[in-house]
């Protein structure tokens, strides 16, 4: 199967293509679990609660740009207070997880955020990462082939679904995965590495 050693820093890689969160390596560590926020007491949304949730959201984007972490889920967290089904923040919140290895939390807020926008690929991509991190590779992989169909020219997906297969031993596929990344993106590092290893 060949060498998998540099497959987390591929992640890392893919993880950073388009993205400003620094997502930190994705090794499986302590996962201090934070469940999503509640919904509100009334049980109905209003416009105000509806700008105000996007209000947070936007400060919270802001501030994981910078590197201020705490801070940026502590606007997420409000914004979910004001409107759990925020799909940004849930999504966004999930990516700060995924960055201090709090996997689990980070798989919860990516499965929340598919089950409001099931046509989007970032999500199910984000969620393969994690459960990549986490040795869940079936799981990752079910994602993968997902987001492949929900978006085909993204080459980030086809480039962690090959790492994802040559993970279980399936050189034909990661090889064929590699390909797609490479022909999308040609500069790919990760998929290029990923074809050589696998004799594509």
């Amino acid at each position: 199967m060949g060498s998998l050693a540099s497959a987390p820093i591929a992640l890392i890689a893919i993880a950073l293509c388009g993205c400003s969160i620094n997502l930190g390596s994705l090794s499986p560590e302590p996962d201090n679990h934070v469940p999503p926020a509640a919904a509100p007491a009334t049980g109905t949304i209003t416009p105000a609660d509806l700008s105000s949730s996007q209000a947070a959201t936007a400060r919270g984007q802001v501030l994981a740009r910078s590197g201020k972490t705490e801070e940026a889920v502590a606007e997420f967290d409000q914004a979910l207070a004001f409107d759990p089904n925020n799909a940004e923040a849930l999504y966004s919140r999930g990516l700060l997880y995924q960055d201090k290895r709090q996997h689990q939390a980070a798989i919860d807020d990516f499965t929340a955020a598919n089950g409001l926008t099931p046509q989007r690929a970032e999500p199910l991509l984000g969620r393969a990462i994690s459960y990549l991190a986490l040795d869940k590779v079936k799981e990752a992989i079910a994602d993968l082939d997902e987001a492949a169909e929900a978006d085909p020219q993204n080459a980030q997906i086809w480039t962690t679904r090959g790492l994802a297969y040559e993970r279980v031993g399936d050189k034909t596929k990661a090889a064929t995965c590699f390909a797609r990344a490479v022909a999308l993106r040609p500069r790919d590092e990760a998929a290029k590495g990923g074809l050589a290893r696998v004799g594509g």
